[in-house]
C-alpha cells in the first residue's frame, strides 16, 4: 500500500487561480502567470510576426484589410454584447472616417499622422450626434436605423454630386513605407482590443452591462442611460472611423465604396464565427473569414454560397464561436498533483 503522499490525482490548471482572483498577480506563481499570459503572448506575437510571414505584398495588403474588418467586428461586439445596441452602421463609421481623412489630406495638406487621429475623433463626434436621436431604440429597430445611415449618405453624395460624387476623392497621400502601413493598423488592433477589454472590466463596464440587461433599473437608480449609451456609441464609432481613415490612405482614394454594406455585414459574420462577447473572438473571426473570402474570389459570385455554408456550419455545430469553445477547452487542461 503506497503512502498517501505518493498518491496523485488530476486537477484543472486554473484551480489555483480561480479560488483567488485573476487580477491579483502578486499572489501567483510563475506557473500560474504563464498560464494566464500564454494566450496573450501567442496573440500578440502572432500578429506582429504575421506581416513577415506573408509570401507576397498582395497578402500583406490582405492582412491590412483583415485588420480593418477586425476593428469593425470589435466595435460591433462591444456595442451588441456589452451595451445591447445591435449596430449595422459599420459602413457609416467607415465612410465618415474615410471622407474626413480624405478632405483633411487633399484640401488642408495634413499628413496621415494627423489626418487619422483627427478623423477618428471628429468622425466619432459626428456619428454620435447623428445617432443620438436613435439611442432610445433597441434591438432590430436600432439595427435598421443604423443600416439606413450609410445608404442615405451614399445617395446624398451621388444625387448632389458632392465629395467627389461617384468618382470619389483622388490624390490622397499614402503611408511613408509598407512597414508603417502594416504595423500601424496591427498595433491599433492590439491596443483597442486590450483597451476595450480593460474598459468593460472596470466600473463603467458594469454600468454598460446593466444598461443592456435592465435599463429601467439603471434609470431608477438615478443613472443616465442616454449618457452611457452615448459614451458607448462614441467609442464604437471612433473605432470604426479609425478603420475608415486608415483605409483611404491605404487605397489613396475615398468614394462610395467605403459606404458599401460589406463593412456592415462581414463584422457580424466574423462575430458569429469568433464568438460574441469575447472581443478577441470577432477579431479572430475576421482573420479567418476575410482570407477565405480572398481565396474564394476566383469562384466569383459562387463565393457567397461558400460563405453561407461556412456560417451555417458554425451556427449549427459551433454556435458559441471558436473563442468560447477554445477558452473552455484551455481551462479544462489538467495536471497531476500529489494528494
Amino acid at each position: 500500500m503506497k503512502e498517501s503522499s505518493d498518491q496523485r490525482r488530476k486537477e484543472r490548471l486554473d484551480r489555483g487561480i480561480k479560488v483567488r482572483s485573476e487580477g491579483i498577480y502578486a499572489l501567483m506563481s510563475w506557473r500560474e502567470l504563464s498560464y494566464l499570459f500564454l494566450p496573450r503572448v501567442v496573440l500578440i506575437g502572432g500578429l506582429l510576426i504575421l506581416p513577415l510571414a506573408m509570401p507576397s505584398m498582395y497578402w500583406q495588403r490582405v492582412i491590412s484589410i483583415v485588420c480593418i474588418y477586425a476593428l469593425l467586428a470589435l466595435s460591433f461586439d462591444f456595442l451588441a454584447h456589452y451595451v445591447g445596441l445591435v449596430s449595422l452602421g459599420g459602413a457609416f463609421f467607415i465612410g465618415t472616417g474615410s471622407y474626413i481623412a480624405a478632405i483633411l489630406n487633399t484640401s488642408f495638406g495634413l499628413p496621415p499622422i494627423l489626418t487619422i487621429p483627427i478623423a477618428t475623433l471628429l468622425g466619432a463626434v459626428i456619428c454620435t450626434v447623428l445617432l443620438l436621436p436613435c439611442l432610445p431604440l433597441r434591438g432590430v429597430y436600432f439595427a435598421i436605423v443604423t443600416l439606413m445611415y450609410p445608404l442615405l449618405l451614399a445617395r446624398v453624395i451621388e444625387a448632389l454630386d458632392i465629395l467627389g460624387g461617384t468618382d470619389g476623392i483622388l490624390g490622397i497621400e499614402s503611408f511613408a513605407n509598407r512597414w508603417m502601413e502594416q504595423y500601424f493598423i496591427i498595433l491599433m488592433v492590439l491596443f483597442l482590443l486590450f483597451g476595450t477589454r480593460r474598459l468593460v472590466n472596470q466600473d463603467i463596464g458594469l454600468v454598460f452591462r446593466a444598461v443592456k440587461d435592465n435599463d429601467q433599473s439603471v434609470r431608477a437608480s438615478g443613472i443616465s442611460v442616454t449618457y452611457y449609451k452615448t459614451i458607448a456609441v462614441f467609442i464604437a464609432s471612433g473605432i470604426g472611423c479609425l478603420a475608415g481613415a486608415y483605409l483611404v490612405h491605404l487605397y489613396m482614394w475615398a468614394g462610395l465604396s467605403t459606404l458599401a454594406l460589406d463593412f456592415s455585414i462581414l463584422p457580424i459574420a466574423a462575430t458569429v464565427i469568433g464568438g460574441s462577447g469575447t472581443l478577441v473572438g470577432p477579431v479572430l473571426g475576421a482573420f479567418i473569414l476575410v482570407p477565405i473570402s480572398e481565396l474564394l474570389r476566383a469562384f466569383g459570385t459562387l463565393r457567397i454560397v461558400f460563405y453561407a455554408l461556412i456560417l451555417l456550419g458554425f451556427i449549427i455545430f459551433r454556435s458559441e464561436g471558436i473563442m468560447v469553445y477554445g477558452q473552455r477547452k484551455y481551462h479544462q487542461f489538467e495536471k497531476w498533483i500529489k494528494v
